[in-house]
């Protein structure tokens, strides 16, 4: 009897988009981030989030044009092998588990904290964030546990619950006429071409982090070939015009003139003033607990994701192999998603010891290193797919295959570089911290460096076969041309 596997033909494409939206957290991300942009940017700050959404979109040309010839469950890892060779993709694999961890255990501390004051403005009563996020752990590897379409269907309501209190905030907005009339004033060039936009962009492009991890999920899509490159498009399009949408609708709330003030004065606050004043107190109530739940769903499209890298990772023999079962019943990779539980346990109950600040500490410091491991994962993927294209006869036009991925590259470049030197922005750690988390990014590379060329000596069998094609191929999603394999 063969041992049970992920449940295929499970996902659509709305399904997938769901976990990745999610993922991105938009309640949380335009509540909790929009305002500093707006602080930091001016007026202008709309485009900052279009402007990081055409460079994902120019990304995901190549990426979902390679996604139909690599069939692998490894995802980004897979991908950086058959273009950059099965060192790097090593290295990567490492990379990409201590993003997708980084982002996704960080948050059990925004978790607590939100928690926390949503329970104090709502009912004035305080409660420690600890208790709340080892709740929050427990609940997350039920999820987990459950089957990919249990997963998908409370992404789905979760997501549609927080995208709709801020679509009634922007019609409360435009119904009203905002603070000053409705005004293009964002997006004219001079409030977009200032110093600050780069601080900006440096904000919008940490908001579509986990955007790619659509790929993750193609064992268990259907149809992959078309649903994989669909949700892609979907999220990185809605992300990018959405966030772009609530930015600019929240500048008319407070009108040109005055809404930089407002965001410095109570950044925290500047949404939940919006919605009352032209929604209701009751939808900053409702505002404060959906803010609660999108957390909630972030966690559970980020644990999802790294299920989902363990499993793969344990199927290459690089990870204990106890971590690729797959619950007979519910399809699901619980034993990795157990031990995803334990550390992120582990972690959060560190900080607590360590009498650690949940938001400022906890949330930030973790995720940082997370964000810039995931974008350098992105650069590593465009770099991949012209170099992987050459080795093969393909029916693939030149500029999904070499003029999109290297754009896509140049683009990514300068966006980590912004990232790394806005750091303190996402931290908001002194200078030593701050060169800490960003040293993780390249230590953990190297140690995935290391841990090939270990492989390959002590291993050869277990590094010969990392991020091979699937056998037998599924005649269903197999490419067109045969892809070869790098050594």
């Amino acid at each position: 009897m063969s041992a049970p596997t992920l449940r295929r033909g499970t996902l659509g494409t709305a399904d997938i988009a769901f976990f990745v939206i999610s993922a991105a957290a938009p309640l949380t991300v335009m509540a909790g981030v929009a305002p500093i942009a707006i602080m930091l940017g001016g007026i202008g700050a709309p485009v900052g989030y279009l402007l990081a959404g055409v460079t994902l979109a120019i990304f995901a040309i190549g990426f979902t044009t390679m996604s139909r010839h690599v069939r692998s469950g490894g995802a980004f890892y897979a991908y950086i092998t058959r273009g950059l060779g099965r060192p790097v993709g090593i290295a990567a694999a490492l990379l990409a588990m201590l993003g997708y961890n980084g982002m996704e255990i960080g948050v059990y501390g925004l978790l607590g904290s939100t928690t926390a004051d949503t329970a104090h403005a709502l009912w004035g009563i305080d409660i420690p964030w600890l208790p709340v996020s080892l709740a929050g752990l427990l609940l997350i590897w039920y999820g987990g546990f459950r089957s990919i379409d249990f997963g998908a269907k409370v992404l789905g309501v979760l997501l549609v619950a927080e995208t709709g209190i801020l679509v009634l905030l922007a019609g409360g907005v435009l119904l009203d006429g905002g603070a000053d009339g409705i005004s293009l004033a964002s997006f004219a060039p001079g409030h977009v071409l200032v110093p600050g936009t780069a601080a900006v962009l440096a904000c919008a492009f940490a908001a579509f982090t986990g955007f790619e991890s659509t790929v993750i999920y193609r064992r268990e899509a259907r149809n992959p070939d078309r649903t994989v490159p669909r949700a892609t498009y979907i999220a990185v399009a809605f992300l990018g015009l959405f966030y772009a949408f609530v930015v600019w609708t929240v500048i008319q709330a407070f009108g040109d003139a005055d809404v930089v003030r407002a965001a410095t004065t109570d950044p925290g606050g500047l949404f939940f003033s919006a919605i009352t004043h032209y929604v209701g107190s009751w939808a900053a109530d409702l505002m404060h607990i959906l803010i609660v739940t999108s957390v909630l769903a972030s966690l559970l499209a980020f644990h999802n994701a790294i299920n989902r890298y363990g499993l793969a990772l344990a199927e290459e023999g690089v990870l204990p192999a106890a971590l690729g079962r797959v619950h007979p019943r519910h399809r699901s990779p619980y034993v990795a998603g157990l031990a995803q539980i334990v550390l992120g346990a582990v972690i959060v109950i560190g900080f607590a010891a360590a009498g650690a600040d949940p938001y400022a500490q906890l949330l930030l410091w973790v995720n940082t290193p997370g964000m810039l491991g995931l974008m350098l994962l992105q650069l590593l993927a465009a770099i991949a797919v012209p170099l992987f294209f050459r080795r093969f006869a393909h029916g693939e036009g030149r500029f999904r295959t070499v003029v999109a991925p290297v754009v896509a590259a140049v683009l990514l470049a300068v966006a980590i570089f912004l990232v790394t030197d806005h750091v303190d922005l996402f931290s908001g750690a002194s200078t030593t911290v701050n060169t800490v988390l960003v040293s993780l990014v390249p230590a953990v590379f190297l140690t995935g460096l290391a841990l090939a060329y270990r492989l390959k000596r002590d291993k050869p069998e277990v590094y010969a076969r990392f991020a091979a094609e699937p056998s037998p191929p599924d005649p269903a999603t197999a490419p067109a041309a045969p892809a070869s394999t790098t050594v």
